[in-house]
């Protein structure tokens, strides 16, 4: 029987770091759009339609998995076109207003990226609780998360208090650094993708060679 198992396990896209990066983008780019831009403006849905893209693509394209790589491939790249669509919007914020974007090796851009990847604490003064059990630590006068999901939540109320407390060149900046990051990530994750497709083929070919092993076990 498990020679013959041709389907892959379920993938847990919570697990993903693209995925946990696309959450912090999209509610950050809602909070985003609700403090500077006009609700009449239509690039108000386009960015949190593309931020929402960028998010469930991530998804769907890791619950097509089980049956077709194929189809993860795909979704995952249109995760990746619909981030890129949004790096843009952010960019145009920057430039029609006059605002300076932050350069790679800038110290802002160095601290998002740590935060972001859990390198440093979040700030105990902009980070709310995420359970019961973190009044504990507050107590103590610490700021250490139970659990990797946690840590996760910890880091995303984080950018969203960023979100909602800093001037709008601050924040499109923040935005830029987390989508470059997300980015990066789905880039190692599209070339994973399409090296496991070139090995292994999509779902007909494991059911042709699965099909073959079994009859040649009969003879």
């Amino acid at each position: 029987m498990n020679d013959n198992r041709f389907l892959p396990k379920k993938g847990n896209y919570k697990i993903l770091l693209s995925y946990q990066k696309s959450v912090i983008i999209y509610d950050c780019t809602s909070v985003f759009c609700e403090r500077f831009l006009e609700k009449r403006d239509r690039t108000v849905d386009q960015m949190v339609q593309a931020a929402r893209s960028g998010k469930q693509n991530i998804i769907e394209g890791s619950k097509a998995a089980v049956t077709s790589t194929e189809t993860e491939l795909k979704l995952t790249n249109v995760a990746r076109a619909s981030l890129e669509e949004l790096l843009e919007d952010y960019n145009d914020y920057l430039r029609i207003r006059n605002f300076q974007l932050w350069a790679k090796n800038a110290r802002e851009a160095s601290y998002v990226r740590k935060l972001s990847s859990g390198k440093i604490k979040p700030p105990a003064s902009l980070t709310a609780k995420v359970h019961s059990s973190h009044s504990s630590h507050e107590s103590q006068g610490t700021n250490v998360p139970d659990s990797p999901a946690e840590e996760q939540e910890l880091i995303r109320q984080t950018f969203v208090a960023f979100l909602r407390t800093r001037p709008p060149e601050v924040c499109a900046n923040i935005m830029i650094c987390l989508i470059h990051q997300c980015n990066f990530l789905l880039d190692r994750q599209i070339k994973h993708l399409e090296e496991n497709f070139t090995k292994k083929g999509g779902l007909r070919e494991r059911m042709y060679k699965a099909r073959i092993k079994y009859r040649n076990k009969q003879k």
